[in-house]
């Protein structure tokens, strides 16, 4: 059984990631709705009863939103780091289950096993995700301000990888946000930027590379031709072979072969 991923949204109005192994179903990320979370795994031919677990990569809002109404309506257990749950615990309210994850320690849900590592982002202790079945792996890496060894380490011979692709340098100096966001956003801290996600790519080993999603686009800061030109310019294929992830519609369903 391949190891399936849809995206169901990706930007800053809310993010979730789904990732289906045989009857395992884990949802990365609930930044929407209980209802609207719904119809967006209606979407994809999903149902909420279906999900495993939701897994938090950090305690922003758009990752947020919903964790804590989906998981009692389906009562989900929930994982996320000790940082993160000290930093959303009024948000979140009371979860029926919480599993603390170490962002250093590898553990397993149903048929998945998760890998989380930890990334430079103004949160209290986030972290993104591998997550594969012993052989077929997929990389998520957005909310990252920069990229470090380990963060290339931890993502390098993928078989199918999310990249944060945020804004471009210039529409984000020319664009509509004050000077003190558009540093946040800009920043160590912040969003990785077209360049630098390519940057990053380009020291990978992508050999194994099926699939490669460009996520979390800003609406008001990038284009998504400009992210796919980014992505392609490193591997040397075409701008259309890049996934892109849109806000409203997200992705629809990939498999690792």
């Amino acid at each position: 059984m391949a190891i399936r991923f849809a995206l169901l949204g990706s930007g800053s109005r809310g993010n979730a990631t789904l990732v289906v192994k045989g009857k395992t179903a884990l949802l990365v990320d609930c930044g929407f709705s209980a209802r609207e979370l719904e119809r967006r795994l209606a979407n994809v031919g999903m149902a909420a009863a279906a999900l495993s677990a939701i897994v938090v990569t950090h305690e922003h809002n758009d990752h947020i939103a919903g964790v804590g109404a989906v998981a009692r309506k389906y009562r989900l257990p929930v994982w996320l780091s000790h940082g993160s749950y000290r930093a959303a615990q009024r948000r979140l309210g009371e979860l029926p289950q919480r599993h603390t994850l170490n962002c250093h320690q590898r553990f397993a849900i149903g048929e998945l096993e998760l890998q989380p590592f930890p990334v430079p982002h103004d949160a209290r202790e986030p972290c993104q995700l591998l997550l594969g079945d012993g052989d077929k792996t997929l990389g998520i890496l957005t909310d990252a301000g920069r990229s470090t060894p380990h963060i290339e380490e931890s993502l390098s011979g993928c078989d199918a990888l999310i990249l944060e692709c945020n804004h471009d340098p210039q529409m984000l100096a020319d664009g509509p946000y004050p000077p003190a966001l558009q540093a946040r956003v800009g920043g160590e801290l912040g969003h990785l930027s077209n360049n630098q996600s390519a940057a990053l790519l380009s020291r990978l080993d992508t050999a194994k590379l099926q699939h490669l999603v460009a996520a979390h686009i800003s609406e008001k800061n990038n284009r998504p031709e400009l992210a796919s030109a980014a992505l392609s310019g490193v591997l040397g294929c075409e701008p259309e072979w890049i996934a892109l992830a849109t806000q409203d519609y997200g992705l629809d369903w990939r498999e690792i072969q």
